[in-house]
């Protein structure tokens, strides 16, 4: 009976697991080849005055899966205006994981996140399971306040990499635990079923109360929290794909910014526009460039703050690229985009880097991921 029953929930999580990455089996109508266009939204050029040569804080912003066909595509759909034409100091990263030339999430966010590159699969450990302290976490050693946002479950590949200590990146309950091992301030993004329907019978979101976060799952309710530690599980795993989403990931990131500013000695925070990937995946031009307008009004939220702090570095790059995108025909007066995809699955190629800001030149050429964690650490932290 003891068997029966290990069998049966061994099951369930294997279902779970297979729930959670759902988006890598779809495949796109023919008509999502094409996205039609429709009315663009306003765009801001910002002036770039700036307090100083370094940052006091880093809004790092990865487009998950974007290569510089998704970010043209997004241009000719918003009719030739984004927010990103206000990064002036661009780059190029070299995505390679430790044992694979093409990369996945957790590798590439490991990269990031820590300066060391690790085997596909793993979470803020080198090679050989050694766990190795994220940019987040030195930043809140040295007083500063940080945050994650994301549109996945926030225990996912990339905003885990930034947290959490584990060799396999399906293991979300562990990842979910890793929160409770730090004092991150402010993390919104969905994965609340990792947090209260666990095997192990936690109830983390009850524990991150008596740690004094204001737990909300409303993305209404989460924009109105001003200040102190905030926890926001906007779905029970991944937040819903554009448009059903709404304006979740733009309104997040002004929220995660205003409370993090409150802390005098700076800030680090990382926002994950997740389901670029999802739409490379796909096959569906009309996906990722929803996904690719969405992520950049969210940069717009950044750059509005930063604008007026002038004490702000923000960088926007990509994990990797996904489904080896070409765009076939486009119309920057209406916005059509028609797109075609060589692989369902992740590439090799460089992804770009852009960067606005104090010390945003250091981010321009050609690097490797593990680059940007260096450059970030240095400039923000003197390290």
């Amino acid at each position: 009976m003891q068997k029966l029953i290990s069998l049966m929930f061994a099951l369930l999580l294997g279902l779970s697991s297979i729930a959670q990455d759902e988006y890598l089996n779809a495949e796109a109508e023919k008509s999502d080849k094409i996205y039609p266009g429709g009315e663009a939204y306003d765009v801001t050029i910002f002036p770039q005055k700036f307090r100083g040569k370094t940052p006091k804080n880093i809004i790092l912003m990865i487009s998950d899966g974007m290569g510089l066909t998704h970010l043209n595509a997004a241009l000719v759909a918003n009719k030739g205006q984004l927010f990103l034409r206000n990064f002036h100091h661009i780059g190029f990263a070299e995505t390679q994981s430790a044992n694979k030339y093409t990369t996945d999430s957790s590798a590439a966010g490991t990269a990031i996140a820590t300066g060391v590159r690790t085997n596909n699969g793993a979470l803020g450990v080198d090679p050989d399971n050694n766990p190795v302290k994220s940019i987040l976490e030195d930043a809140e050693g040295k007083g500063l306040a940080t945050g994650l946002v994301s549109t996945s479950a926030i225990t996912h590949a990339t905003p885990a990499s930034f947290i959490a200590h584990q060799p396999k990146r399906n293991m979300y309950e562990e990842i979910a635990a890793d929160f409770l091992s730090t004092d991150i301030d402010v993390f919104i993004g969905g994965g609340c079923d990792h947090f209260t329907e666990r095997k192990d019978g936690r109830n983390l979101v009850k524990e991150l109360k008596k740690k004094e976060y204001k737990v909300e799952q409303d993305i209404n309710k989460i924009e109105k929290v001003k200040k102190g530690k905030l926890a926001g599980l906007t779905a029970p795993v991944h937040n819903p794909a554009m448009p059903e989403r709404g304006d979740m990931l733009p309104k997040a990131t002004k929220t995660a910014v205003n409370i993090l500013d409150n802390n005098k000695k700076g800030f680090f925070l990382m926002v994950e526009g997740s389901q670029v990937d999802w739409g490379g995946h796909a096959g569906s031009t009309v996906e990722v460039v929803q996904e690719m307008l969405d992520f950049d009004r969210a940069v717009g939220k950044a750059l509005e703050f930063a604008s007026k702090n002038r004490e702000t570095l923000v960088i926007v790059t990509a994990d990797h690229e996904t489904g080896g995108m070409a765009i076939l025909d486009g119309n920057f007066e209406t916005g059509m985009v028609k797109g075609e995809f060589s692989t369902g699955s992740h590439t090799g190629i460089m992804v770009p880097i852009l960067s606005w800001g104090p010390g945003a030149e250091e981010f321009t050429g050609f690097m490797k991921n593990t680059d940007i964690h260096d450059r970030m650490k240095k400039l923000l932290l003197g390290e």
